[in-house]
């Protein structure tokens, strides 16, 4: 029996018979996640990044930030002057925006900016855009974020829902990706939040939420 790596109740298995995957999903929270065992290695991830055309002359990619920026951060930004960009990626197209809104931004990834500055400063906001479906042990990584956000301070972050029927789950897109192995709901995301010392403000459309520290 596999238990959720969010709640730890039950899950069931979903199967993709054409690329021999299994998935679970939970039976409470929702939360599906690849077995480990097929998880593909570190230089197979970096390879698949390295393919992304991730930079400020990539107009679509830089709108569907400054959406987010909108949405997600503007609302609070009188609160906010530092930033964390948790897995930034090759280029941080994504601090550069933020920057140009007047913010002080230090920026961190696994592969590309692999320092880890956070680990002795406090932020106003950790931001982590298209990151946590990467991730094996995302709780783990959410309360390590904790530790370095100040009082009140805010954590934003868009990952994609994934569809509540496992059929459609198995034909989705954002699935293809073989590093995306981690799919969150707005009910995981809640679980998670009452375990670091979060609280859930506001989930939008179907991939973004936002929690402040409690």
């Amino acid at each position: 029996m596999h238990i959720c790596k969010v709640c730890e109740s039950s899950t069931t298995a979903i199967k993709d018979s054409k690329k021999e995957l299994i998935y679970y999903r939970c039976s409470s929270c929702g939360f599906i996640y690849l077995d480990d065992s097929f998880m593909i290695d570190e230089h197979r991830e970096k390879k698949q990044y390295d393919q992304h055309n991730n930079s400020l002359e990539n107009e679509g990619y830089v709108a569907m930030f400054e959406t987010f920026i909108d949405d997600a951060i503007a609302p609070y930004i009188k609160n906010i002057q530092t930033v964390l960009d948790f897995g930034s990626g090759p280029e941080p197209v994504f601090s550069k925006l933020l920057e140009r809104r007047g913010l002080e931004v230090d920026i961190y990834d696994f592969y590309f900016s692999p320092k880890k500055v956070y680990e002795y400063k406090k932020y106003d906001l950790i931001s982590s855009t298209e990151v946590f479906e990467h991730l094996s042990r995302p709780i783990e990584i959410l309360e390590e974020l904790v530790k370095s956000l100040n009082n009140n301070a805010y954590v934003a972050l868009m990952t994609k829902f994934p569809p509540l029927d496992d059929e459609e789950f198995l034909a989705w897109w954002y699935r293809r990706d073989p590093t995306h192995i981690s799919f969150f709901t707005p009910k995981s995301f809640e679980v998670m939040a009452k375990k670091v010392g979060l609280k859930v403000l506001k989930i939008l459309k179907n991939n973004v939420v936002v929690f402040q520290k409690c």
